[in-house]
C-alpha cells in the first residue's frame, strides 16, 4: 500500500497540539510532544468539572446506573491515572500542577466515605451493590503507585491511613466474575509497594493470578471470566493489570510467566489496527477508544513485544490521532460517550460521563522515557500496511484478515461471545459480539435493526439470533463454528437445530458457507453482509441498483450468493452505526431443503476501501455436491470444503 500520512487540517483538531513532525513520524506526524500535549489538554478540560475540594469530577452527561456520586469518582480516578502517566513519565515534572489537585481530592474524598455531601467518595461494595467504586479503586491505586514520591509520600500518616482504609474495601468485597478480580490485585500491589502489605493483600494478588491462569486459552488470549468472551479487555485489562504489577514489582518469575503471553498476543493483535489508525470495532466498552493500544505500549515497556519501536509508535500514534482528528474529544475537550461523537448503541448500561476516560490507559506509553527507541526511532509501517495476510487464531476463535492495498482489517468471529456458562441464551443478543465479522471501518447495526454479518432462520415472523458460538474446526486461512439458533420470547424453540458457519479468506474476498442441521424443511434463511453507513440520499440511490453492492464514503460492501441464495436485496438500518446515523445492509435469502444431512448455502463477500472494486461475479463460483462445496477461483485454483466429516468441515486446496 502506498504511504498515506494521517492528517486532517490542523483547525479540525480539538486540542492544541504541536505541528506535525513528518521527518520522525512520516505516517502520523505525532511525537512524544504530541502525546504530552494531548494528555495536558484532556486533563485541563476535565478538571474544569472538579468539585471545590477536587474529590469528584462531575463531567456532563446522563448518569450511569451507579449514580452521580459514583460517576464523579469515576471521573476523578480515570483522569488521575492519565495525570499519573503524564507526570511519572516526566520524572515528576508537573508544570500544570495536576498532581497537587489530585492529591487534595484524594484526601478530601476519603475523609468521610459514604457521606452524602459534595466531596465524599462512595464506599466500595460488592459487585451489583455499590460495586463500581471497586473498578475505580484500581485506577486510584495504580496512579498512586506511579506517583508515590509526589502524592502518597506527601500525605500525613492519618491521611494515608484513611486512603488505605478506603482502598481495602476492594479486598473485602466480591468482584464481578471476570477481569474485576484484577482490581483488588492492583490495589494490593500498591499497598505492598508502599510497605502496607499483609496476608490480605497477598491473598488478593494470589487469587487474581490463579483466576487469570484459569482464563488463559492460548495464543496470548484470555477469556474475560468464565465462557468465551474475547475482546479489547484482553489488552486494556487482562494483560495490563497483572503484567504492569509484575513490571513495577520487578517480579521476574511473574514477568517470565506473563510476558511471553503478551508477546504472542501482540503477534495477532497488532494486525487489528487500520492504516488509518482505527482499532477493530468489536466488543463492549468501545467508548474507551485509543485505550485499545494499551497492550502495544505495555509490550514496549516490558520488552515483551514482537514489534519494532517505530512500528509500536506508528500503531499507538495512529490510534490516538484517528480519534482526535474525528471529533473525540469534542470542541470542549471532553471525551463523549460514543465512538467519534456521542453514539448510544456503542454504550453499556454501566457507562457514565467519566467512563470514556479509561482511554487514559492508552497513554501508558508515556512511562517510556523520552530517550526510549519508541520515541526516537523513525516510524515504520504497521502490520496492516504490509502484504495481504490472514491469521487464524483457533484459541479465541478469531480469524484476522488484512489487505495492504487499502490498509483495512476485518475480524471474523467464530468463538467470541458475551455469555458465561450459567447464563441462558436470550435473543436478540449483543451486536458487539454476536456478528460473523467486524472491521476497522464499519460498526454493527443496532439490536433493533436488521443485523449485519449475520445468519438467521425466520419462523413465525421472527428471526433467530446467534449467541453462544462454539468453535468447530480451523485451518491456516479459515475457521468454522456452530451455534443454536435462538428466537425471541414467543418465537419457536428448535432444540435439535444448529447452524454451522465457515469463513475462508483470500485477499479481500470472504467465502462464507453455512450448513443447517435439524432445521425444518421449507424454513426461510437470511444471510447479511457488511453494513455501510450512508446518507439518506446515497442510500436511496443504492437501493435502486440490482446488485448487492453498497458504496460508502470509505468502504464498499459486496455480497453475492454462490449457492442456495436465489434472492438478494438491500435492507435499511435507520439506527445507523458508530460510523454514521443511517445505514444499509446487503441481504441474501434462501430456503432450507429436504435433506436429513442438512442444507448448504454459499456466499462470497467483500469489504474494501479500494476505489471501484471489481464486481464479485466472476471472482469465484461454487458447486455443491451433497455436503461438499467446490470453490473455483478466477485464477483456476480450487478449494473444496467438505461438511461431511465427523469433526467439522475439512478443506482441500488445489493450486492453479
Amino acid at each position: 500500500m502506498p504511504d498515506r500520512p494521517l492528517a486532517l487540517p490542523a483547525d479540525d483538531r480539538p486540542l492544541a497540539l504541536p505541528a506535525d513532525d513528518r521527518t520522525l513520524s512520516p505516517r502520523t506526524g505525532y511525537t512524544r510532544a504530541h502525546w504530552e500535549a494531548a494528555a495536558d489538554g484532556l486533563l485541563t478540560a476535565a478538571l474544569r468539572y472538579a468539585t471545590p475540594g477536587h474529590a469528584l469530577i462531575d463531567l456532563p452527561g446522563p448518569p450511569s446506573r451507579s449514580g452521580v456520586r459514583s460517576d464523579g469518582l469515576e471521573g476523578f480516578a480515570r483522569t488521575f491515572l492519565l495525570a499519573a502517566f503524564r507526570t511519572a513519565g516526566a520524572s515528576g515534572k508537573d508544570p500544570h500542577g495536576f498532581l497537587e489537585r489530585y492529591t487534595a481530592g484524594l484526601t478530601r474524598g476519603t475523609r468521610t466515605p459514604g457521606r452524602d455531601d459534595a466531596e465524599s467518595w462512595p464506599e466500595i461494595g460488592h459487585h451489583g451493590i455499590q460495586g463500581q467504586p471497586m473498578v475505580e479503586s484500581a485506577s486510584v491505586a495504580l496512579a498512586l503507585r506511579l506517583t508515590a514520591p509526589w502524592t502518597w509520600d506527601t500525605l500525613p500518616t492519618a491521611d494515608q491511613d484513611r486512603v488505605e482504609h478506603w482502598l481495602r474495601g476492594a479486598l473485602r468485597h466480591t468482584p464481578a466474575p471476570n477481569n474485576w478480580y484484577l482490581f483488588p490485585l492492583t490495589v494490593a500491589g500498591f499497598l505492598e509497594a508502599v510497605g502496607r502489605g499483609d496476608a490480605e493483600t497477598q491473598r488478593a494478588i494470589e487469587r487474581g493470578l490463579v483466576l487469570l491462569n484459569g482464563w488463559y486459552q492460548g495464543q496470548g488470549w484470555y477469556s474475560d471470566g468464565d465462557g468465551r468472551s474475547f475482546d479489547h479487555y484482553n489488552g486494556w485489562a487482562l494483560h495490563f493489570y497483572p503484567l504492569l504489577h509484575a513490571h513495577l514489582a520487578k517480579d521476574r518469575t511473574l514477568l517470565g510467566q506473563l510476558g511471553p503471553r503478551l508477546r504472542e498476543f501482540l503477534e495477532g493483535f497488532a494486525m487489528l489496527f487500520d492504516a488509518n489508525g482505527a482499532p477493530i470495532h468489536h466488543g463492549r466498552s468501545l467508548t474507551y477508544r485509543f485505550a485499545a493500544g494499551t497492550a502495544v505500549a505495555l509490550g514496549a515497556l516490558t520488552g515483551e513485544t514482537p514489534l519494532a519501536p517505530g512500528a509500536t509508535r506508528r500503531i499507538l500514534s495512529g490510534a490516538l490521532r484517528h480519534f482526535l482528528d474525528r471529533g473525540a474529544p469534542g470542541a470542549d475537550g471532553i471525551l463523549s460517550l460514543g465512538w467519534y461523537g456521542p453514539h448510544a448503541a456503542t454504550l453499556q448500561n454501566y457507562s457514565g460521563p467519566g467512563s470514556p476516560y479509561w482511554a487514559s490507559k492508552g497513554f501508558l506509553a508515556l512511562l517510556l522515557p523520552p530517550g526510549h527507541p519508541v520515541w526516537t526511532a523513525t516510524e515504520e509501517r504497521a502490520p496492516v500496511e504490509g502484504p495481504d495476510r490472514t491469521l487464524a487464531l483457533p484459541a479465541p476463535g478469531l480469524l484476522i484478515q488484512t489487505t495492504g492495498a487499502d490498509g483495512l482489517t476485518r475480524l471474523h468471529n467464530h468463538g467470541s461471545y458475551k455469555l458465561d456458562s450459567r447464563e441462558p441464551e436470550r435473543a436478540p443478543g449483543n451486536p458487539l459480539y454476536a456478528r460473523l465479522a467486524y472491521s476497522t471501518r464499519t460498526g454493527p447495526t443496532g439490536a433493533a435493526n436488521v443485523p449485519d454479518n449475520h445468519i438467521a432462520l425466520q419462523a413465525r415472523g421472527t428471526r433467530s439470533a446467534r449467541l453462544r458460538i462454539n468453535p468447530l474446526a480451523a485451518g491456516p486461512d479459515w475457521l468454522a463454528s456452530w451455534h443454536r439458533p435462538v428466537f425471541p420470547d414467543g418465537g419457536p424453540v428448535l432444540p435439535s437445530a444448529r447452524i454451522e458457519s465457515f469463513t475462508l479468506t483470500r485477499g479481500r474476498l470472504e467465502v462464507r458457507v453455512h450448513r443447517t442441521v435439524g432445521v425444518p424443511p421449507g424454513t426461510t434463511i437470511h444471510h447479511t453482509g457488511w453494513a455501510v453507513a450512508l446518507s439518506p440520499e446515497l442510500a436511496a440511490e443504492a437501493e435502486q441498483t440490482p446488485e448487492t453492492q453498497l458504496n460508502g464514503a470509505e468502504v464498499t460492501s459486496q455480497l453475492l450468493g454462490l449457492h442456495g441464495w436465489p434472492a438478494q436485496r438491500t435492507v435499511r438500518a435507520p439506527q445507523g452505526t458508530a460510523y454514521g446515523p443511517w445505514a444499509l445492509v446487503p441481504e441474501l435469502t434462501g430456503t432450507v431443503g429436504e435433506s436429513d444431512s442438512g442444507t448448504v448455502f454459499v456466499a462470497l463477500a467483500s469489504l474494501t476501501g479500494e476505489p471501484d472494486p471489481a464486481p464479485l461475479a466472476g471472482q469465484a463460483t461454487a458447486e455443491a455436491n451433497g455436503l461438499a462445496v467446490t470453490i473455483r477461483w478466477a485464477d483456476g485454483a480450487r478449494t473444496v470444503i467438505d461438511f461431511g466429516t465427523h469433526d467439522g468441515p475439512s478443506v482441500t486446496e488445489e493450486p492453479s
